[in-house]
C-alpha cells in the first residue's frame, strides 16, 4: 500500500473548562500569538505554518493534544493504519456526513485525524 499520508496543518488542544481561560490568555498575552476566530466558538493561533486550535472540553479533567494527517485517499490510509492494527477512535468527535476522513490513535493514545484536504 502506497498511499501517502503527511502532516497536516491544525493542532486540536482539548482543554477543561477550569482552564481554558487562562489558556487562550496565555497564548494571546503572554506568547504573543495572533488569533483568528474562523471557527468559533473555537480559539485559533497561528503557530508558525500551523494553526493551534483551543477547544474548551467541559468533561475532560485534563488538557489533550490532537493532531492532523493529510491524505489524497482517506479510504485507502485508514485500510493501510487498520492493517497495522492502528486503533479507530471515530466516537471521539462527530465530523459530519460525508466527511472524508476519521480520527484513529497512535500507541500513547493520541488522537490523529485522518483526513483528505478539502474534508469539509
Amino acid at each position: 500500500m502506497s498511499t501517502e499520508i503527511k502532516g497536516g496543518i491544525n493542532i486540536a488542544m482539548k482543554v477543561p473548562s477550569h482552564q481554558y481561560q487562562a489558556v487562550i490568555a496565555f497564548y494571546r498575552d503572554v506568547v504573543g500569538l495572533a488569533p483568528f476566530d474562523e471557527k468559533a466558538p473555537a480559539k485559533g493561533f497561528v503557530l508558525g505554518p500551523n494553526r493551534l486550535w483551543i477547544d474548551e472540553a467541559p468533561h475532560y479533567s485534563q488538557a489533550e493534544i490532537w493532531l492532523e494527517l493529510f491524505t489524497e485517499d482517506h479510504e485507502a490510509a485508514l485500510d493501510r493504519l487498520a492493517a497495522h492494527k492502528v486503533v479507530r477512535c471515530d466516537q471521539v468527535e462527530e465530523l459530519g456526513e460525508g466527511f472524508r476522513g476519521g480520527w484513529i490513535m497512535n500507541p500513547a493514545n493520541i488522537v490523529h485525524l485522518v483526513r483528505e484536504p478539502d474534508a469539509w
